[in-house]
């Protein structure tokens, strides 16, 4: 009986010996095969899994800088795709490379390289050896970046500009006469929000743009032109306007022979009540007279003077000699009656232009009047 026991136990040792011998060499031979495959991977690390696209692009196996170079055609030929912008009837087209977009290739390749990171290291290995697709496709993203945008739309801008124009009365060519220039409203594209608008669209993957432009109006329109000063010197007149109407007419004397009333554009740049009068030439026409003639009623001046910026120290004042209104009479300065230049002062500003249009005639001498003057 002893002895069938030992033999039992024996059978039992054996069999557990060739157990454990057996899982032994499946553990060794696991291990092993974990280990190859660590080191497969290890030593194909640096390429991206099978089955791995990028937009489309298979760049499974790939290095880093080969699935770059592989993705590179398809970016250029989405960056040469075209954005467009209509304002009206007009058109302007560039591509999407000019606007600044960029692709983040380098992104997209991250994230390929990192794809099935879920997956343990015999997994990954065993999809390498087998050429098993992962299946993933990862979209390539676009940006805009730089200054591409805000170039584009201020041509844009430019090329629409319409400029608002002011009302006016100014000088005809030959300086003989006045001409009238009404008001008008500009147009303008509103700059920041095209180029918004073109971002957006950008960002949207649009390949248009419908933008619109808004009025622009000028600073001074036919009902806020105010007054202007016309002084005709081949009819001796003054013309007060107000806008483009003329509201008030005044007979006025200007230079005599040897002395010019210039014709131009001029501008009231000082007013004075009661102004002194100085010499303006001492030493020539105005030699023997005073050198000054304050307030009063021997005043050259008058009671009020107007200061043009015509050069010689033009006015346009009253006069101690009321006769010579209306005739070629004075040193280049724009005479008036005293009560008319009373009553022009304060129907006109500092600023206020004053137009001098029209010749003396040649044939006029000293004291005459206009030809259409002549009764």
């Amino acid at each position: 009986m002893a002895r069938g026991r030992h033999t039992h136990r024996r059978r039992i040792g054996a069999v557990v010996a060739i157990v454990v011998a057996v899982a032994g060499v499946l553990v060794l031979a696991f291990g092993g095969v974990a280990y190859a495959a660590y080191r497969y991977e290890k030593g194909h690390a640096d390429r991206i899994l099978p089955g791995v696209r990028i937009a489309g692009v298979d760049v499974g196996g790939m290095t880093r800088a080969e699935a770059a170079r592989a993705v590179r055609p398809i970016v250029r030929s989405d960056l040469r795709a075209q954005l467009s912008v209509t304002i009206g009837q007009d058109h302007w087209t560039t591509t999407l490379g000019a606007l600044g977009r960029r692709a983040a290739v380098a992104r997209a390749v991250d994230g390929a390289m990192r794809a099935g990171e879920g997956l343990g290291t015999f997994d990954r290995a065993w999809h390498r050896i087998r050429d098993e697709a992962l299946g993933v496709d990862l979209p390539l993203q676009y940006r805009t970046t730089g200054d591409g945008v805000d170039p584009w739309v201020r041509r844009i801008a430019r090329d629409l500009y319409v400029a608002p124009r002011d009302a006016s009365i100014g000088l005809d060519g030959g300086l003989t006469d006045v001409r009238f220039t009404h008001a008008k409203t500009g147009l303008e594209v509103a700059q920041r929000s095209a180029a918004t608008a073109v971002r957006r669209a950008l960002a949207a993957g649009d390949d248009a743009v419908v933008l619109r432009t808004r009025p622009v109006q000028p600073k001074i329109t036919d009902d806020t032109l105010g007054p202007t000063i016309v002084v005709h010197v081949d009819r001796n007149e003054l013309d007060l306007y107000d806008g483009f109407h003329v509201i008030r007419t005044w007979d006025v004397a200007t230079a005599k022979p040897g002395f010019t009333t210039p014709a131009g554009d001029w501008t009231i740049y000082d007013k004075q009540v009661d102004p002194t009068w100085h010499n303006p030439a001492p030493d020539g026409w105005g030699a023997g007279e005073p050198l000054v003639v304050g307030p009063g009623p021997g005043n050259p001046m008058g009671p009020r003077a107007l200061y043009i910026t015509a050069p010689g120290l033009i006015r346009i004042h009253g006069t101690s000699d009321p006769a010579s209104i209306g005739r070629y009479a004075s040193h280049g300065c724009i005479r008036m009656q005293n009560a008319d230049v009373t009553t022009l002062y304060p129907m006109v500003s500092v600023g206020t232009h004053v137009l001098v249009v029209g010749y003396r005639p040649a044939s006029a001498g000293y004291w005459d009047t206009p030809p259409s003057k002549d009764s």
